[in-house]
């Protein structure tokens, strides 16, 4: 047998196990969302990593280095990324832990700011998580698409076999285990990234020649390739090959960058905050979150697209395909196998991050909330598991078309969570006026303007008018309103005060 072939059945072997051990661990509703809040400052790290950055790390924006290399998309966008992650990180991440206890024990978003709000309209639960399950099925289906690429690619599968086969894989240790086993199988995931894009990147550069010949190669195809501050068209399907397309000007970089803005609003990062086993490990957490979590995995992303370039000598039909065959030329069987398995960990633990929230979401936010108030923690558990089945269906539906791009389904995505709860989710924690109409009326007015914004013909990113009007909208709203009660005010500082 293939060695390639052996080293991902290795690997999966050891997924599923992590499965069916966390499966006799998980008895609670709060085991299965939130791993009964035990989880260790390396394990919080890596798991937020590996849920953040899923398959476009390793497919997505090496393609998009490899089609632009510093223009467009890439430099700037990884940027933006390393700064909001760290705000997120710094600023939100140990306020969150200790309001969400604080707050009821809340352990989902959308309770969380139901609880913090005294919202007895039951609005702010019903539409948070509305957007959660809406904006998770496209994000969802991003992920299914790069596994589908990953098996394509490496195994010669057709694309709809390999698409359901990530699905299954996917979908039986999260239905297993719940958040222990997605937390545990990200820590292992989160490592094989870090390992894979390293080791890619610096024997990539070595065999170049350094730096120097590498900047020089890329200069040598096209001269806008080396210049952050210019656009290249790539389309070899139209037999466009890396044609300079002008200056990328002050929209272009402000839209790359305001990606950093969406780690605000991402429920299956914060999620990871909330899980915690207590605030103090935060600090830990960030540091090693931050560092082999983020910044080494994110500039050795580019650096494989940008090695692409000048290694690859027969240009790509599919840019967000330069990882697979970068590593398939440069390394024996064995050691190919197990980087490629990296991509397969990258997408799978950031699918069965989402498969988690929005099961929470359809358990913990509709059918107790609306159908079974007095069900049995057993009785959530399955009702999880079976929301986990129905949102995997939904999603490899939408992950059908083989065309589909994994960044731009991630983009839309991750522009939707960040408008929709990023200005909810800092106010809530740094703002004591304010109020749950505020916080209602920014999170649709967030929401919808991401949906909508396409419409209006405007090329900036949809995050950066989603989080700017809802933000503006919670501070209109809040400040116009009745203001917050005493007993919310009352909380609020606790909270602060327990900080």
């Amino acid at each position: 047998m293939n060695p390639t072939y052996i080293t991902f059945l290795l690997y999966l072997v050891v997924l599923l196990a992590i499965g069916i051990t966390t499966y006799r661990m998980t008895n609670t509703m709060s085991d299965y969302i939130l791993g009964g809040r035990r989880l260790g400052s390396w394990v919080t790290a890596f798991s937020a990593s590996a849920s953040d950055f899923s398959g476009w790390l390793l497919l997505g924006l090496p393609g998009a280095a490899y089609a632009a290399g510093f223009g467009q998309w890439s430099l700037w966008l990884a940027v933006g990324l390393a700064i909001g992650a760290m705000f997120n990180w710094r600023f939100v991440a140990k306020r969150l832990r200790v309001y969400t206890q604080f707050s009821k024990d809340s352990i989902t978003l959308p309770e969380f700011f139901e609880n913090r709000f005294r919202d007895r309209s039951n609005l702010l639960r019903l539409i948070s998580a509305l957007f959660i399950l809406a904006f998770f099925l496209f994000y969802t289906a991003s992920g299914l698409v790069a596994g589908a690429k990953l098996f394509e690619g490496t195994f010669d599968f057709n694309y709809h076999n390999a698409l359901l086969i990530g699905a299954i894989v996917i979908v039986a240790y999260t239905f297993l285990g719940g958040f222990l086993a997605v937390s545990f199988t990200d820590f292992i995931q989160a490592f094989l990234m870090f390992v894979a894009l390293a080791i890619t990147a610096i024997v990539g550069v070595y065999e170049i020649g350094g730096f120097g010949a590498l900047f020089e190669g890329m200069g040598s195809v096209r001269e806008s390739l080396t210049d952050a501050f210019a656009g290249t068209a790539y389309d070899q399907g139209n037999g466009i090959l890396w044609e300079s397309a002008g200056a990328i000007g002050i929209v272009g970089i402000i839209s790359a960058l305001a990606w950093g803005l969406g780690y605000f609003g991402q429920p299956h990062i914060l999620v990871r905050f909330m899980a915690i086993r207590s605030h103090k490990e935060i600090r830990k957490s960030r540091l090693i979150a931050m560092i082999m979590g983020v910044v080494i995995p994110l500039y050795s992303s580019l650096l494989v697209g940008m090695i692409g370039i000048v290694s690859i000598s027969e240009p790509l039909a599919d840019p967000e395909q330069v990882f697979i065959v970068l590593v398939q030329m440069t390394y024996n069987p064995w050691v190919a196998g197990f980087l490629l398995a990296a991509v397969l960990a990258a997408i799978m633990s950031t699918v069965d991050s989402q498969l988690l929230v929005s099961s929470s979401a359809l358990t913990e936010d509709f059918y107790r909330r609306f159908f079974r108030r007095a069900a049995s923690e057993k009785e959530l558990v399955w009702v999880g598991r079976i929301s986990v089945l129905l949102i995997a269906v939904i999603a490899v539906i939408l992950a059908w078309n083989e065309s589909s791009s994994v960044l731009d389904l991630v983009s839309y995505a991750w522009a939707g969570f960040g408008a929709t709860f990023g200005p909810p989710i800092l106010f809530s924690l740094f703002w004591r006026k304010t109020t749950r109409n505020g916080v209602l009326a920014g999170m649709i007015v967030g929401g919808l303007t991401v949906m909508t914004w396409s419409l209006t013909g405007y090329e900036i990113y949809e995050m950066v008018p989603g989080f700017l009007f809802g933000s503006l909208t919670i501070i209109l709203v809040s400040v116009i309103g009745k203001g917050p009660s005493e007993e919310i005010t009352e909380e609020y500082d606790k909270v602060v005060n327990n900080l």
